[in-house]
């Protein structure tokens, strides 16, 4: 055997453990780099539907939950409340029709801006600056005077809103405050499903 085969031979071997050792070590950091694109669990679930049981929310009363990361109130309407929000002059609202469809799904285009009239779902931030309006149901309270009839009152820059979540005219805030998909299920509300996914 001459000195030539034998560097020939261990040539091919050094070539080829090389090669195995490279495969590996790409397979081992591509594998990691692969799954950093992957969505964590925790921002799966932060997108995720959300499930609340109405059946314990007392007429009158709101409950704030969470979704992707934005709160959501739900808003069980009394009789009183839903009548009064009937005598609300439609041009005291900006956007009374609820014509801007990108504040609200088709099936929350009307005056109580619900599939359900009874339960109001909005996302809870002003569409001025994002700011969290304060839900109050009172009628006619010192601090906003013998019109307010109930709804929600941001303070950051006094914009108000009805008890459909309707924008009053001359508030700084442009647009009503907005519905998230949502749909009923027995005693449960799970937002951020349309009533097509149940079907």
């Amino acid at each position: 055997m001459t000195s030539d085969n034998v560097n020939n031979g261990r040539r091919r071997f050094l070539i080829g453990a090389t090669s195995a050792v490279g495969v590996a070590g790409t397979v081992g950091v591509a594998v990691p780099f692969l799954a950093a694109w992957q969505p964590s669990a925790k921002a799966r679930a932060a997108g995720a539907p959300v499930k609340y049981n109405i059946s314990k929310l007392e007429p009158g009363a709101m409950v704030t939950v969470e979704w992707r990361r934005q709160p959501i109130y739900i808003v069980r309407r009394t009789d009183e409340a839903l009548d009064l929000l009937k005598k609300i002059p439609k041009n005291d609202l900006k956007d009374a029709d609820s014509e801007n469809l990108d504040q609200q799904p088709d099936y929350a285009r009307n005056d109580t801006r619900a599939s359900n009239p009874e339960y109001l779902i909005l996302k809870g931030v002003c569409t001025h600056l994002g700011c969290a309006p304060k839900f109050r149901p009172e009628v006619a309270p010192a601090d906003l005077g013998n019109e307010w009839v109930g709804g929600f009152f941001c303070a950051c820059h006094g914009s108000r809103f009805d008890l459909a979540g309707r924008v009053y005219s001359g508030a700084p805030a442009g647009a009503n405050l907005p519905v998230p998909p949502h749909r009923f299920e027995g005693d449960a509300v799970i937002i951020g499903e349309d009533p097509e996914a149940a079907s």
